[in-house]
């Protein structure tokens, strides 16, 4: 997905802005980035943090940056922030989101007049250039980043840094959080609430959908008003955010929680323990347990020494040895037991059937699966969130079409109804296939219960494919 934090000081902002957006590295896996504004113009460094954790890599340059005003990222894909010089003045410019109608837009701009983009590695030109081209089409950078709005398919929340201040606006339906907060004499805007806390700064306001504002170390402006229609990620809640993050005032461990609870009031499975899979599952477990009075226990562990971040390679195979490594057994609490395990989701199925087997290789006598979240049926148009080229990588979609062959996508609103047969069909299908003792997935009404919003404010596309 990517996260950022940005911040405007009237003292240097170089130390807030290096761990306010380290913060943010459960976000992102591949590139992270910071750039400042001080008397000496605009000052940028992006590293690589596949292999090493956003501090090792910035720690240096956090001696050479200089400036009052920031912006910094952790980004999934691309290299950014990028400095931009244009008939709008020179800018540092980050994003997080997708667009899905990139190629449209770059024919666009070249139809009105735009010469050339740059091309990263594979072919493809980065997201946040096609942003900074489309903002550079209008008079004003706020008028550019409404237009921006406007024009995207898909999301795209925006930290722009000039050298008078910063803008910041979020995606036109709120899909991903800006949260502003303020300390005496400085202001920041993060993707996590949480970021700012341990460096003194107090909330000040959460951003609403499509809001545009401009910080500067005295205050911020609304430069454009937030709209009435919001459909922020649920994902943010079930796996995405930091326990300690809050999103439109619901905080994560909490809503996890609230979801295991549900879990367990709907299911009569007898296990010796609950367990969370490390490490968004672990707070549903507790929740589980905590409303069935199973006792929650630690059958694995997490070493953090060498993997203290979610390093994931674009190869799927390495992946699914990344995960495993990561989990160290404790063969007394799994031998002879029969365990139920809260992950939060199953994607492809591919990582949570190696964690059962190893379950079993351990002397588990059964392992019950409780998803945190339903069966996920198609890939994030928004987010990121899945890697998947196809929504047949999906092991929802593959059992659907397995069944229904070239009628799978007539069938897909029956198939995602928790009460109806297809429904229960699919669900033991896939618990054959990933070898699980039994399989319940979360219902989307608990889970949208869980959260405790308004459903109309929620994205649930990955469940039920509406917008």
């Amino acid at each position: 997905m990517g996260g950022f934090f940005a911040v405007a000081s009237k003292e240097s902002c170089v130390l807030d802005l290096f761990f306010g957006t380290d913060y943010h590295s459960h976000l992102g896996t591949r590139r992270a980035g910071m750039v400042v504004y001080g008397e000496k113009g605009f000052d940028r460094a992006i590293h690589n943090i596949q292999n090493s954790p956003f501090r090792t890599k910035f720690d240096r340059d956090v001696n050479e940056l200089e400036g009052n005003l920031g912006i910094g990222c952790i980004s999934d894909f691309e290299p950014q922030p990028l400095l931009v010089n244009s008939h709008l003045g020179s800018f540092a410019i980050t994003t997080v989101g997708k667009i899905n109608n990139a190629d449209q837009l770059v024919e666009e701009c070249f139809k009105n007049g735009h010469t050339h983009f740059l091309e990263m590695s594979g072919g493809t030109i980065n997201p946040t250039e096609i942003a900074a081209a489309l903002i550079n089409q209008k008079s004003t950078i706020v008028e550019g980043l409404t237009w921006l709005q406007e024009k995207v398919i898909g999301s795209l929340t925006v930290l722009i840094l000039t050298p008078e201040g910063i803008y910041a606006s979020r995606d036109r339906l709120g899909r991903t959080p800006i949260i502003i907060g303020h300390k005496e004499g400085a202001f920041c805007a993060a993707f996590e609430s949480f970021s700012y806390l341990n460096l003194g700064y107090e909330d000040y306001k959460e951003l609403g959908p499509g809001e545009i504002v401009f910080m500067t170390p005295e205050g911020v402006e609304t430069m454009k008003a937030p709209g009435q229609e919001m459909k922020i990620c649920s994902f943010l809640w079930v796996y995405y955010g930091y326990p300690t993050a809050c999103y439109e005032g619901v905080n994560v461990e909490d809503m996890r929680y609230e979801c295991g609870r549900l879990l367990a009031k709907r299911d009569n499975v007898q296990a010796d323990s609950v367990a969370g899979v490390p490490d968004s599952g672990i707070a549903h477990a507790i929740g589980y347990s905590n409303e069935s009075g199973i006792p929650f226990t630690r059958p694995f562990i997490k070493y953090t020494p060498t993997w203290p971040r979610s390093f994931m390679p674009t190869n799927q195979a390495q992946r699914n040895l990344i995960a495993r490594m990561k989990l160290i057994p404790v063969h007394k609490l799994i031998k002879g037991k029969t365990l139920l395990l809260i992950d939060d989701s199953i994607v492809r199925g591919t990582q949570l059937r190696e964690t059962t087997e190893f379950l079993y290789h351990s002397g588990a006598k059964e392992v019950h699966i409780r998803p945190a979240c339903p069966p996920i049926m198609f890939g994030c148009k928004y987010l990121n969130f899945s890697r998947s080229s196809s929504d047949l990588d999906l092991i929802a979609r593959r059992v659907i079409l397995k069944r229904e062959g070239e009628h799978a996508d007539e069938m897909l609103a029956d198939y995602a109804d928790p009460d109806s047969r297809n429904y229960q069909e699919m669900v033991e299908e896939i618990r054959r296939e990933l070898n699980f003792t039994t399989l319940r997935y979360h219902r989307l009404d608990d889970m949208i219960q869980s959260i405790g919003i308004s459903p109309c404010k929620l994205c649930t596309y990955c469940w039920n494919g509406k917008e």
